[in-house]
C-alpha cells in the first residue's frame, strides 16, 4: 500500500508560481512512476504531467509545457510541481497519484494510488 500525501497549493495571483509536493510513505515507492492529475469544478479529472521511475521520461499536456516542470528526488520518496506564469484556468485541486510500474502513463485508470488533492486557486 501506498500513501501519498500532497501539499503547496493555495492561492496565488495570475503570473505567479507554486510548487507542489508529493510524499509517498511507503517501502514499495522503488519503481514507480508518478503523475499529477488535476480537476476543475464540473470538469473531468485530466493529466497535467507524469515521470518514469528515473526520471528520464516525462510527458507534459500541452497547456502547461513551458510552465511546469515535474521532478522527483527518489531518495526522499517524494515528487514536485513546480508551476510558473500561472494562469486563472490552472485553477483546480491538484492530485499526486502512483502507478505500480517504471513507465510513466497517461491515463487516471493506469495509476493505483492516490492522494487526498490539494487546491490551487489562481486569481485574475
Amino acid at each position: 500500500q501506498v500513501q501519498l500525501v500532497e501539499s503547496g497549493g493555495g492561492l496565488v495571483q495570475a503570473g505567479g508560481s507554486l510548487r507542489l509536493s508529493c510524499a509517498a510513505s511507503a517501502r514499495t515507492y522503488s519503481g514507480y512512476a508518478m503523475g499529477w492529475f488535476r480537476q476543475a469544478p464540473g470538469k473531468e479529472r485530466d493529466i497535467v504531467a507524469a515521470i518514469n521511475w528515473s526520471g528520464g521520461r516525462i510527458y507534459y499536456l500541452d497547456s502547461v509545457k513551458g510552465r511546469f516542470i515535474i521532478s522527483r528526488d527518489n531518495a526522499k520518496n517524494t515528487v514536485y510541481l513546480q508551476m510558473n506564469s500561472l494562469k486563472p484556468e490552472d485553477t483546480a485541486v491538484y492530485y499526486c497519484a502512483a502507478r505500480r510500474f517504471p513507465d510513466a502513463a497517461r491515463m487516471e485508470y493506469e495509476y493505483a494510488y492516490w492522494g487526498q488533492g490539494t487546491q490551487v486557486t489562481v486569481s485574475s
